[in-house]
């Protein structure tokens, strides 16, 4: 397994660091792409087994957790339920859990807090220059050639 060397407590790694290694496949659960791909290409063999969900498919929230409720099969009865779950699961609620803020994570010794930025769909274009998001796209295009999983 591929691994990144994190420092307990501290920032994991500087975004363009942690981007280079990303690109590699070096990553604590090893390639992204390799990884995502898999539960893809098994999710397609095995649907009534396995329901793939995409971050980007969260921007409706309340459609995605219905989805994942049905495919359960545990639909919800009533909207009130549903908006229980989306505040439990809310970016808001969980970065504000004192566990969030005072833990950290015992297999990667890092802060909890890092996990959490803003939890909005593209957010990352923020965070990258015009030459990472074209080297991810191409990757991203490459690893995923043929597969029908887009992003």
């Amino acid at each position: 397994m591929n691994s990144v060397i994190i420092a307990k407590g501290i920032d994991p790694c500087p975004m363009v660091e942690a981007f280079e290694s990303f690109c590699r496949g070096i990553y604590a659960s090893g390639s992204f792409h390799d990884h995502v791909l898999g539960y893809w290409k098994e999710s397609r063999k095995w649907t009534e087994k396995i329901h793939f969900m995409r971050y980007e498919d969260m921007k409706d929230p309340r459609e995605e957790l219905q989805k994942l409720a049905c495919f359960l099969g545990k639909p919800f009865e009533r909207d009130e339920d549903v908006d229980k779950v989306l505040w439990r699961c809310s970016m808001e609620r969980l970065k504000s859990l004192e566990v969030n803020w005072h833990r950290v994570d015992p297999l990667l010794e890092v802060d909890y807090k890092h996990y959490f930025r803003h939890g909005i769909v593209g957010d990352w274009k923020n965070y990258f220059t015009d030459e990472m998001q074209q080297k991810l796209g191409l990757i991203t295009a490459t690893k995923f050639e043929g597969s029908s999983l887009g992003f």
